[in-house]
């Protein structure tokens, strides 16, 4: 085991769980943030989003990123970043690992159709879901609701953008429950969970654009980072058909920007004078992130990215059916509950705004291809655009 900085976590002083249990070893000896993140491995949730959508909704091809594909990547990234820095990884994994938890089926139009849904019972926002379905929602325990997982990993979900100043609902029930300091900027293990998201997704949609023919190799090469990795790609494999250098180009990107992320951020960690997780929490900024040159580099393929692939035609249509499905889906099983599948129609609560949020639960829940299912049975017949 590599030797931890001062400044990680450590889960024999974790700050505990809502709900005490016996700590034996009984089923295997690990710590509390290894439990946390078999925990999440083991979920429902988490095997859900294999059929939920990162990039392309309901994608009919196989080699396409899911969420769950996605978030393996992140982890991947993450316990690589969290190793060199000295940082616990187990902690990391996790929270890359839950981190999408929250998200409904058809990704953010999915989002945005709940959010428009719950308008006058305050809204919806995947983060604070996930805290929502891992406190609350998830039922694997006898004694209590949710994975109980510890305040550090909760903590590190809530915030791992940074300190939250104005939670929604769900994110200000979960921190009633477990107090999780929303004003502080959270753990390293939790900022750098946050980064090494973008990194997975700056890159890897990439290949999923070029893929499915959204994407050309043409229009990438004007975003100034993607042309550095291809002319290092060139030079390094002379010859080598375009083609195969596709992946060499997203691999290169990848170090490149991990590369710039451990080396930034161990020179904020030197400067800042932190000396424990107290300190980070306490240090009044961001201390994992890019240097200054590379964080503009990634500015500028994010806004590439959203004018060439997120808001392209194709994705554009997608999202109004997914939008049609999600809302369709909300009225119907607002309107009668009868829809609603046994378990859930016995919990329905009567009055609002629960009544509403716990329809929205069973609603963000479902992947893309159950959430189809359920609206051609309960609402009727929908045509979906080629390739959904």
């Amino acid at each position: 085991m590599s030797v931890r900085a001062p400044w990680a976590s450590d889960p024999a002083r974790s700050r505990g769980r809502l709900h005490a249990e016996q700590n034996g070893t009984d089923r295997g000896p690990r710590d509390a943030f290894q439990r946390d993140r078999d925990r999440v491995i083991h979920s429902i949730s988490f095997r859900r989003l294999r059929h939920k959508t990162q990039v392309f909704m309901a994608p009919d091809g196989d080699h396409f990123r899911v969420r769950l594909t996605h978030s393996l990547e992140v982890a991947q990234i993450g316990r690589t970043v969290a190793r060199t820095l000295g940082l616990n990884e187990d902690l990391t994994e996790a929270l890359c690992l839950a981190h999408d938890i929250g998200h409904p089926p058809f990704g953010h139009a999915g989002e945005d159709a709940l959010k428009d849904a719950l308008a006058d019972a305050g809204g919806f926002d995947h983060n604070g879901h996930t805290l929502r379905t891992l406190v609350t929602i998830e039922r694997p325990y006898p004694l209590w609701n949710g994975l109980n997982l510890t305040w550090e990993t909760l903590e590190g979900l809530a915030k791992h953008n940074g300190p939250v100043r104005h939670p929604g609902w769900a994110l200000a029930e979960a921190d009633a429950a477990c107090a999780l300091e929303l004003a502080s900027w959270p753990s390293l293990e939790a900022q750098v969970a946050a980064i090494a998201d973008d990194i997975a997704y700056d890159n890897h949609d990439i290949d999923d654009g070029l893929r499915a023919g959204l994407l050309t190799l043409d229009q990438l090469l004007v975003v100034p980072i993607v042309a550095r990795s291809w002319d290092t790609a060139r030079q390094r494999f002379p010859g080598v058909e375009a083609e195969r250098l596709m992946g060499e180009l997203v691999r290169g990107q990848i170090g490149a920007m991990v590369n710039d992320l451990i080396g930034e951020t161990h020179g904020r960690i030197a400067a800042s004078g932190v000396g424990s997780v107290a300190d980070v929490r306490a240090a009044g900024r961001c201390l994992a992130g890019f240097s200054p040159a590379m964080r503009e580099a990634e500015r500028d393929l994010k806004r590439f990215m959203y004018a060439n692939l997120y808001h392209h035609p194709r994705q554009l249509a997608a999202a109004d059916v997914a939008r049609t499905v999600v809302s369709g889906l909300f009225a119907a099983y607002l309107a009668d509950a009868v829809t609603l599948p046994a378990e859930w129609r016995q919990r329905l609560p009567a009055d609002e705004p629960a009544r509403s949020r716990h329809i929205a639960d069973f609603i963000a829940g479902m992947t893309d291809r159950y959430a189809i299912t359920r609206f051609r049975e309960v609402v009727g017949a929908i045509d979906l655009p080629d390739g959904f």
